[in-house]
Order: structure tokens, then sequence, then C-alpha cells
């Protein structure tokens, strides 16, 4: 696929434009990790994909994350933290929901704006962290 310039730039867009760009990159590295792994089955991507996709997952991979985002990435997140996304899905509370759109807000800017080293950098520490700590409704 070639990249054509967009009509606007990824500050302009509205953060539900970025979260469902997000969206959409951060399932392909999930996909792309889990096959890395040696999961080959598709019952059983599916099944570990939930682990790591998931609104409580989001929300924890953002939890690690803040301490090293920039201050204009921050902005990014609560703008996309902010939007008004719908219902929230029955398994996350409000904050967790808010903090994944957030950080799919944030994963379609870097993805939006070319910053690929830094999106790979935070997807691989995201990878790290103990599925127990995901695995936890807490927020």
């Amino acid at each position: 696929m070639t990249r054509r310039p967009l009509p606007r730039s990824p500050e302009q867009l509205n953060p539900l434009v970025l979260a469902y760009v997000g969206d959409a990159v951060y399932e392909l590295y999930v996909r792309y990790h889990l096959l890395t792994e040696g999961i080959v089955k598709p019952q059983e991507l599916q099944q570990a994909a939930v682990r790591y996709v998931s609104a409580g997952a989001q929300a924890a991979a953002f939890r690690d994350w803040e301490p090293m985002l920039t201050e204009e990435e921050l902005a990014v997140w609560r703008r996309g933290r902010n939007v008004k996304s719908g219902r929230v899905p029955r398994r996350a509370s409000v904050s967790q929901y808010r903090a994944s759109t957030g950080l799919e807000a944030l994963v379609g800017y870097w993805y939006l704006t070319g910053q690929i080293g830094r999106l790979t950098e935070m997807m691989e520490r995201m990878f790290q962290i103990p599925r127990s700590d995901v695995d936890g409704s807490s927020d």
C-alpha cells in the first residue's frame, strides 16, 4: 500500500478517528506477536488476543506506558479518553473503556504520524506486562 498524504494532519483528526485507526494497528501488532509466540490455530489466536485487546488489558498497558509518555503524547491520549464514544462493553468499567479509547487514539496517532519506532517500542513494552496484571478487572 502506498502511503498517500492525509487530507488533514493527524493532530486535526477527530480522536475517534485516531482510535479507529489505532484499534486496527493495535490488533495487528497483537496478532503478529501471538504468531511469533507459536500460536497458529485460529481459535487459540482469538482466545489469546482477548488478553491484550480487552479494555482492561489496554487500560493496564496505558498505566505502564504513562510515566514514559511525553506531554504531547499525553495530550493525544487525553483527547481520546475524553471523547464520547458510545456504549461501554459489559466487561469493562467506564474508566477502563475511556483509558483504552485514549490508548487506541495514541496508537493511531503514532501510526499516522509515522512514529513507527515509538509505536513498536511501546507495543513491545506492553507485551512484557505480566498477564496477571492485565487479567484482573482493576482499573
